[in-house]
């Protein structure tokens, strides 16, 4: 068995030093290489989706894609390397928030590797086979860990607070954004913000239509990608206001690439959805101590969002479904599983002091 050098040994031994946090500016620095790295897979999320005929692995979409993943990475390592310079070693070494990321860089080279192996021997994806790749699948899972380190920097961050202002979540709230998009585009055969003004009017105007179900699905998955981060956001921190819009502008993003933002009305709509959202977080001051507050936000926020959404679309197109039914019953099925969503992530209200415990050091 080959000797590990002493340099090594001392440099993965934990020299007990309490993990340090990283500055908010570090963290905004980190979301925004993250955007990078995000934008990166939506550029090739829609070369994948938008041109036939691509037969190779080198891609400028690919280039766009890894350069990003080498400037997160590079980002994370230099906060490992300067509380190295301090004379930390092992996981006194790595800031509070950063370990997951630090671990995930190199899955996702190892997953990287294998999928230009796959893309060489095997070929490329260019329909739903793509979103169930092995390859594909780490890469997802590693990056979601990578672009969601200024959340779990934010969690617990002895400046943030329960009511922290905009500027300092905004960081949080990118990597939380990003990291719902990347669930979006491997559920996009089921993603409603993919769907034309058209399509959902069409779907909804015939009992008889395959397309009718589709949509119908597609509207329960996607009310339960865009509700649960807010959801989530909201068991930690009274979120202040544009919060929600935030989320939504970047949760627009990777189905605008995929459908090269031919259905931008739709888009707009969860844009503006996400501002609603924001109003009745103002409104009814949902939190993990106001329980019923927060079942009310939940509920309402997805029957506002699905009743929009509903309404463009007949606007843009010109008339309304033709089942009543249809158009009427969606909204509330959706806000009946906002409720239950609601339910679920917060089934007793919980004191203020409970809301912030978790693990310090991931």
């Amino acid at each position: 068995m080959t000797a590990v050098s002493p340099g090594v040994r001392r440099l993965l031994a934990d020299s007990g030093e309490t993990r340090t946090w990283v500055t908010p500016r570090t963290d905004l620095v980190m979301a925004l290489l993250g955007v990078w790295f995000g934008v990166g897979l939506m550029i090739d999320a829609w070369a994948h989706s938008n041109l036939a005929g691509l037969e190779t692995f080198f891609t400028p979409w690919h280039a766009a894609f890894y350069s990003g993943f080498a400037a997160v990475s590079a980002w994370i390592i230099w906060q490992v390397y300067r509380n190295v310079r301090a004379g930390r070693s092992g996981l006194a070494a790595v800031p509070n928030g950063y370990l997951a990321g630090l671990v995930a860089i190199p899955a996702f080279a190892a997953f990287g590797f294998a999928d230009m192996m796959w893309h060489t021997f095997l070929g490329i994806e260019q329909t739903i086979d793509i979103l169930f790749s092995p390859s594909h699948l780490g890469l997802i899972v590693t990056m979601m860990l990578i672009i969601t380190t200024p959340l779990r920097s934010a969690w617990n961050a002895p400046d943030v607070g329960d009511r922290p202002r905009l500027s300092r979540l905004l960081p949080a709230l990118i990597g939380l954004g990003f990291g719902a998009t990347l669930v979006s585009l491997f559920l996009s055969y089921a993603d409603a913000m993919e769907w034309g003004a058209n399509g959902v009017v069409q779907a909804f105007s015939s009992v008889e239509d395959g397309s009718t179900s589709r949509l119908a699905a597609s509207m329960v998955i996607t009310n339960v990608i865009l509700l649960a981060p807010v959801l989530f956001l909201l068991r930690r921190w009274q979120l202040p206001s544009g919060s929600v819009t935030v989320l939504s502008v970047v949760g627009v993003l990777m189905p605008g690439a995929q459908t090269a933002f031919r259905n931008l009305p739709i888009l707009l709509t969860f844009v503006a959805a996400g501002v609603v959202g924001d109003l009745l977080i103002r409104w009814l001051r949902p939190s993990r101590e106001r329980r019923a507050a927060y079942w009310a936000f939940a509920g309402l926020s997805a029957f506002a969002t699905w009743s929009l959404y509903i309404a463009v679309a007949s606007v843009v197109t010109g008339r309304l479904p033709a089942v009543p039914e249809l158009w009427t019953g969606a909204p509330i099925v959706a806000g009946l599983i906002g409720l239950a969503l609601g339910a679920l992530f917060l089934p007793n209200a919980m004191p203020a002091e409970a809301g912030g415990s978790g693990d310090r050091r991931a």
